[in-house]
Order: C-alpha cells, then structure tokens, then sequence
C-alpha cells in the first residue's frame, strides 16, 4: 500500500521506513551536535544525549527526542520531492524544512501544551538555538536518508 505525498504521488511503504530511520540517525547525530555546538556557544544550558526521564514513560530523553525525529521524518519525505525543485537545491531545502517545520509547531503547539508562552516566550537563544539544531536534523535527514536509500538527491 503507498502513501500519497504531497506533490500528489505515491510513496513506497519502504521510503516512509527509511524516512523513519533517517530521522532517527539525523537525530541522534546531527541535532546532538547541533546542541553540543549551541551549549559550548552559550545559546543554551542544554547538553547532548540527555537521558533524563521523560514522562509518562520515563524513556531517556534523548531516545524520546529519536522517535519524534523520526516521526518528523515522515512529514520529510511526503514533502520531499516538493524540496527536490527548491530553487535554492534539495540541501538547503532540507535544512530550512528542518529549521522551520518543527520549531514552529513546537513553538504554536508543544509549548502551549506544556504551559509555557507562544514560542517559549521567543528569548532570542532558545529560538536561535531550536532553528539550529532542527535545521541541523533537516539536513541530517537528507544526509541519511540519501544514504538508507542508496541514491543521490536532487
């Protein structure tokens, strides 16, 4: 069964598992980095590979961070050939979906959840910092997802 995307085509059942796994990786690589360089930056007290408890489980934080990258990752590549004639190029494409996508719903959507102001209350860091490390998992995912998939991308 495939999956329509939202250029209108079909998407293989496969390309939405690799999607999954790429977000994954690009996660626990590319946005651990990107918070490892914000925290030595001084954008935020934030440090990669955080296993605190997350509840209601009490999963590590860093593997619950894992699975949202790869539930983002879905969204990534029902998108993707919409960023694939990005006029800037499928890379930059992928960063700014990663950037833009799932801070801002994390900005109008978790936080309100959590009790918190619109955007975390938009300090200039926390911001620059979510832009950073989630442009960072965009690209990663690309990265990864190239790879999974064995070909090269637009």
């Amino acid at each position: 069964m495939a999956v329509a995307s939202a250029a209108g085509t079909t998407i293989k059942p496969s390309r939405v598992a690799l999607g999954f796994a790429a977000g994954v990786l690009a996660t626990l690589i590319f946005h651990e980095i990107g918070v490892e360089l914000c925290h030595l930056a001084g954008l935020t007290q934030n440090t990669p590979y955080n296993l605190a408890p997350v509840p209601p489980f009490g999963v590590p934080r860093v593997m619950s961070l894992a699975f949202w990258g790869g539930a983002w990752a879905v969204v990534f590549v029902l998108v993707e050939r919409a960023m694939a004639r990005f006029p800037a190029g499928y890379w930059i494409a992928a960063a700014a979906f990663g950037a833009i996508v799932p801070t801002v719903f994390s900005w109008l959507v978790i936080a309100p959840l959590r009790g918190q102001p619109l955007g975390y209350g938009f300090h200039l860091s926390r911001t620059l910092s979510g832009l950073i490390v989630n442009g960072l998992w965009g690209l990663g995912t690309a990265v990864f997802l190239t790879m999974l998939a064995g070909r090269r991308a637009g």
